[in-house]
């Protein structure tokens, strides 16, 4: 029986996007594969998701970051900025709050996805991020931003990043900056929680799936779905909101749905001939998994959506479309002349790693 049993892991998402929330969840089955006991700490759309998915776990309740975007792209660093009191604020009162539940719950070690509080001197704690380098308006601001982005990481013991660490991989500049944190990185692959099918039929024209932090999510939903009134193909809208009960009416040959536990969804994504999604570095990794043909839409103004998708169209991994320009029927017949260039990755490097990093607790431990 391995000596990995009886580990308390606190496991943590941000809550900025559902992506943080769902490429932890790989991670949870294998740590309860490795007979450790789960702990996780959400709020909101998070903590329906993974209870959902994890039904028998325990949860916690922990107030996210709550970040909201601008209508407008040219005021989202604006926006940002004036919420940069907040999101401190946020981050002093998490670690104070692990600090506690430490003690409550008998944690024996920490995996925080970009929750920069969740750290403590005491047990180890790891850091998800695929985004060392954080992209900015101009050179000057992401001088800034990747100085305070690395004062935070070290505080952390370990820091995890979902990407390859030669090329081909996917995140580019983003994770393979020309300074590293100065805590251990280690790069554990890409993370996905869906599994291929190869006896997979289409079904779909097209798959649509809308994600992201408000209000941005709802005004694509809304192009979305004023396209699709016209559309004469068949369509699978998922709206990206597993907490809310009602959902639009279907109409013609467009069928409407707030969320999909994994199983389903992947079913969705591969029975689609093509997948619109926006340019997440999870759905990203989910897309790659599947093998999936895909148009990818960046949130507007978030510097690194908008990297990823010419970064990877660059490579034949997908086609980028700006949501201010966005034509559903432009956008797929694009994507049908265009030459796709999936790559086929490793997948499940991530699990070594963290097989080996809970070995290393259960020593000290001992």
């Amino acid at each position: 029986m391995s000596n990995k049993q009886f580990l308390r892991i606190l496991i943590a998402p941000l809550d900025w996007g559902l992506g943080h929330t769902t490429r932890c969840i790989p991670i949870i089955k294998f740590l309860i594969e490795c007979n450790c006991t789960v702990i996780i700490a959400a709020e909101g759309h998070s903590f329906h998701l993974l209870q959902a998915e994890f039904p028998n776990l325990q949860f916690l309740r922990l107030k996210g970051y709550r970040i909201r975007y601008s209508t407008d792209k040219r005021f989202l660093p604006i926006k940002i900025l004036c919420q940069l009191p907040k999101i401190l604020n946020t981050v002093i009162k998490e670690h104070r709050w692990l600090k506690k539940t430490i003690n409550k719950h008998r944690i024996d070690a920490v995996i925080s996805d970009n929750r920069f509080g969740l750290w403590n001197k005491r047990i180890p704690a790891a850091f998800i991020t695929h985004q060392l380098q954080i992209k900015g308006p101009n050179k000057w601001i992401e001088r800034i931003l990747i100085k305070v982005n690395y004062q935070q990481i070290n505080k952390f013991q370990n820091c995890w990043v979902p990407d390859y660490s030669n090329s081909p991989n996917l995140a580019g500049k983003l994770s393979h900056p020309v300074k590293r944190p100065s805590i251990p990185v280690e790069y554990i692959g890409a993370l996905s929680r869906f599994t291929f099918n190869t006896n997979a039929s289409i079904i779909y024209d097209v798959m649509i799936l809308v994600s992201g932090p408000e209000p941005q999510r709802t005004i694509f939903e809304k192009l979305v779905t004023r396209q699709l009134v016209s559309f004469t193909g068949k369509a699978l809208v998922i709206r990206g909101l597993p907490a809310d009960s009602e959902v639009p009416k279907d109409f013609d040959q467009v069928t409407i749905v707030n969320h999909l536990p994994a199983i389903e969804m992947a079913a969705a994504i591969q029975t689609s001939k093509f997948l619109i999604s926006r340019a997440g570095y999870t759905s990203i990794m989910d897309m790659v998994k599947l093998g999936k043909k895909c148009i990818l839409v960046p949130t507007p103004g978030q510097t690194e959506q908008e990297y990823l998708a010419y970064h990877l169209q660059d490579q034949g991994i997908c086609v980028a479309a700006e949501q201010q320009h966005f034509n559903l029927e432009d956008c797929l017949r694009t994507a049908k002349d265009f030459n796709y260039k999936l790559p086929q990755f490793n997948m499940e490097g991530y699990k070594e790693v963290i097989a080996r990093w809970l070995e290393q607790i259960s020593l000290k431990i001992k």
